[in-house]
This record gives C-alpha cells, sequence and structure tokens, in this order.
C-alpha cells in the first residue's frame, strides 16, 4: 500500500518539472491523478505515470482560469468519485524586467497566475473537501516570497500572497479537517530556471550554482516533489498553515561572506 492509496489528487503545472515529478512519485504511490498544465506536455506526463503502472487524467488549460479550475475538480470527482489532495503549482516568473519598464498589465498576468490560481484552486477544491471533512491542498510559494533577492519584484510579491494565503486560508477552514500549506523552493533546476543555469554552463561557472546556502548545490524536483508527499500525505495530518522551505538552508540565514570548514 502506497502512502496515497486510492485517494485522488489534481496537480498544476504538470508538464514539466516540479509538476511532473510530483506527478510520478505521487503515482507511484498510490494516487490517482488529474495533471493540468497549460502545454501539451502534460500529456507526455500522464503517459508517463501510465507506463510505470500509475493513472493519470491530462488537462490542458489555463491554472489562473476559474472555469479551468473548476473543470478539474470536477473532472477528479467524475472519474474518481473523491478529491483528497490539489497541488496548485502553477506559475510563472515574469523574468527580470526592470521596475522602470514593468506596467499593471506586467504585474496582473504574474498575480492572475501565480497568486489567483491557488486561490481559484483553494476556493473550488476546498469544497468538496470539506463535505468530506477531510483533505491536503498544497500550494508552490518561493523563497522569493520569505525576502528579497531570489526574484524580480511581481514574482516575489506573487509568492508572499502564495505564504499569506495559505495561512489565511487554513484559518478560513477551522475545524473542517481541510489542511493548507505552501511550498517554497529554494533554486530548483526546472524550465524556469533554465536561463540561469544554461548562462552558467556556458561561462563554465556551473559549480557555483546553488553556493549561497549551507548544501553548497542547487536542487532537483525529485526534492519538491518529495516535500509536497510527505504534505500530502497522513504523516502530516498535523501540519497546518505553514511553508515549508526546501532551499538547502537558504532562507535561514542573512547575506554573508562563507568561509568553508
Amino acid at each position: 500500500m502506497g502512502r496515497l492509496s486510492g485517494r485522488a489528487a489534481i496537480i498544476t503545472g504538470a508538464g514539466s518539472g516540479i509538476g511532473r515529478a510530483a506527478s510520478l512519485i505521487f503515482a507511484r504511490e498510490g494516487a490517482n491523478l488529474i495533471c493540468a498544465d497549460k502545454t501539451e506536455a502534460v500529456a507526455e506526463t500522464a503517459e508517463m505515470v501510465a507506463k510505470a503502472g500509475g493513472k493519470a487524467i491530462a488537462m490542458q488549460g489555463d491554472a489562473g482560469d476559474e472555469a479551468f479550475v473548476q473543470a478539474y475538480v470536477a473532472r477528479a470527482q467524475s472519474e474518481y468519485g473523491s478529491l483528497d489532495i490539489v497541488w496548485a503549482n502553477a506559475g510563472i516568473s515574469g523574468g527580470w524586467t526592470p521596475i522602470p519598464e514593468q506596467d499593471a498589465a506586467y504585474w496582473a498576468e504574474i498575480l492572475r497566475v501565480n497568486l489567483i490560481g491557488p486561490f481559484l484552486a483553494i476556493k473550488h477544491a476546498s469544497v468538496p473537501m470539506i463535505a468530506a471533512g477531510k483533505g491536503s491542498i498544497i500550494c508552490t510559494a518561493s523563497v522569493a516570497g520569505i525576502r528579497s533577492g531570489a526574484g524580480g519584484p511581481a514574482y516575489s510579491a506573487s509568492k508572499a500572497g502564495v505564504i499569506s494565503l495559505v495561512q489565511t486560508t487554513a484559518n478560513d477552514f477551522y475545524g473542517t479537517g481541510v489542511r493548507v500549506n505552501a511550498i517554497a523552493p529554494g533554486l530548483i533546476e526546472t524550465g524556469m530556471t533554465k536561463p540561469i543555469f544554461d548562462g552558467a554552463r556556458a561561462r563554465g561557472n556551473e559549480d557555483k550554482i546553488g553556493q549561497l546556502n549551507p548544501l553548497t548545490r542547487y536542487g532537483v524536483p525529485e526534492e519538491i516533489a518529495n516535500a509536497g508527499l510527505f504534505l500530502a500525505s497522513d504523516e502530516a495530518s498535523y501540519v497546518n498553515g505553514q511553508t515549508l522551505a526546501v532551499d538547502g538552508g537558504l532562507s535561514s540565514s542573512h547575506p554573508v561572506v562563507r568561509r568553508k570548514r
């Protein structure tokens, strides 16, 4: 029996990176999946799950669109008869556009996907969960939402909003049995961070990627997915309203000049 055996789970941003890793790990642990993403690659993720012996349905759409959120929640219920887990993982970075070049539309799009998307997931997924008296909702935040230095202003603000969102909604669901938590990844090699990794490798500085955290390395999607597995499982049954930083220790310190022991 897997840690998520027989449970219905939705993972957004499942076409690549953390979402794909989470889909494979959740399926391995027995979850029946709805894999959602705006890209066609989400079908590849579902195929990978199926080849590994799991069950996954791919849905292509925009995680910040309320009609699509309603559709993936309804699909999970119709296909699997319940909804036990939702991981609102989809997000966009917005790049590093200088503040004077940003406009309201730029900010609105980042907030729509990164913050309103998780809100919509919580809004609609919580209804069947509250009726069942249980459920785990996970949102992908970022160390950029904890303090400056890990992302652009709009991206960082959106992720700070996610951290607040899980705190406030966890309390809004007082007495319902529904848990809401977030994961704040550090530097993880994904499609979103590809320019950072490509640039460092082109300069021959790959060994310096992640040097600012105590583990002196970057992370991989599976490390975030395993943290999500914990929050989705009964092992985290008393964890609620929290943001788990999975960042090699980066967010534990103020900037400092490091010296190896």
